[in-house]
């Protein structure tokens, strides 16, 4: 092996340890949070989980999303996307128990208010106790609609590409009813904005 290569090889070796380094030291949130880190992330996630069973539909990037019904929190059940017909969607699945979705609640909540009548609809999805969901949005109210599901193979998530159930998960969908982008992990605050404006 030539000097050359040696002082490449080394270089490398660094480069991976140091990226490795800085996730150990900083976590994965600022990789996470650029479009390329969110694709990485997800092919990982989906080619490490389990077949979702052969008859659900599952939406993929640029195709329509599979119709989805689910009960509200209050009201009748609700079917997605036909509910907010010519309104892009953006569906964040949440849990009680799940910290950092709690932490992301206050900046999901501020962004929906931004978004008048005619904007961008937010709509919650609880993988939870309906008794538990009410409890907790006493403490943390949010202006959104909350919908229920339970968390398995065949939930909401699942049909949105969320294969391995990992929470918070946000799925974006065209006014058309396409899944346009994916998210895994929580929103920090000012963010919003600039992920449903980047290019799909």
């Amino acid at each position: 092996m030539g000097a050359n290569a040696k002082i490449l090889l080394v270089a490398g070796i660094a480069g991976v340890l140091g990226a490795g380094l800085g996730l150990w030291l900083n976590g994965p949130g600022p990789l996470l949070r650029t479009e390329a880190g969110q694709r990485v992330l997800q092919g990982v996630i989906a080619s490490t989980a389990p077949k979702p069973p052969a008859d659900l539909p599952v939406a993929s990037r640029g195709a329509p999303v599979p119709v989805i019904e689910l009960a509200a929190l209050n009201g009748p059940p609700v079917r997605l996307p036909s509910a907010y017909p010519g309104r892009p969607l953006l569906i964040n699945l949440w849990a009680s128990w799940c910290g950092p979705c709690i932490k992301e609640m206050p900046e999901l909540d501020r962004y929906a208010a931004s978004q008048g009548a005619h904007g961008t609809q937010v709509v919650g999805i609880a993988l939870d106790d309906a008794d538990a969901v009410r409890d907790f949005l006493q403490q943390v109210p949010v202006r959104y609609p909350i919908l229920l599901d339970q968390a398995g193979p065949r939930d909401a998530g699942v049909q949105l590409g969320n294969p391995k159930g990992v929470l918070p998960y946000t799925a974006l969908v065209s006014a058309e009813g396409r899944l346009l982008k994916q998210k895994i992990g929580p929103f920090e605050p000012g963010e919003l904005e600039a992920w449903v404006g980047q290019p799909h």
